[in-house]
């Protein structure tokens, strides 16, 4: 089984800043795309930012130029820093990676369990 541990965050103020960690661990091979999503109060669930193995992220216009989103392939952690945090940012954000454990030739999509972000204006 993989878990992904989650890590960081709480409450901040408006144009403060917060950073989420996630780290995978189990029976890892591989892991692909690895992100964060949120969904807020009334809103669909929406991808935040997504990295891949090799480096390149993306991300919702919503965040662009303020998160930014890191990994180290070597630790099966990716980071989400969080800068000019607005209220609007508010929402259960939750990790999610793509991994290939060993034997299969599909990778498995795991979720971790969120965790709450407030911004207060």
């Amino acid at each position: 089984q993989v878990q992904l541990r989650e890590s960081g965050g709480g409450l901040a103020q408006a144009g403060g800043s917060l950073r989420l960690s996630c780290a995978a661990s189990g029976t890892i091979f591989r892991i692909n795309d690895m992100g964060w999503y949120r969904q807020a109060p009334g809103k669909q669930r929406e991808l935040v930012a997504v990295t891949t193995r090799g480096g390149k992220s993306t991300y919702t216009d919503s965040v662009k130029g303020r998160f930014t989103i890191s990994r180290e392939n070597a630790k099966n952690t990716v980071t989400l820093h969080m800068n000019s945090l607005e209220p609007e940012d508010t929402a259960v954000y939750h990790c999610k990676a793509e991994v290939l454990q060993s034997g299969s030739s599909r990778y498995l999509e795991v979720w971790g369990q969120g965790t709450q972000i407030t911004v207060s204006s």
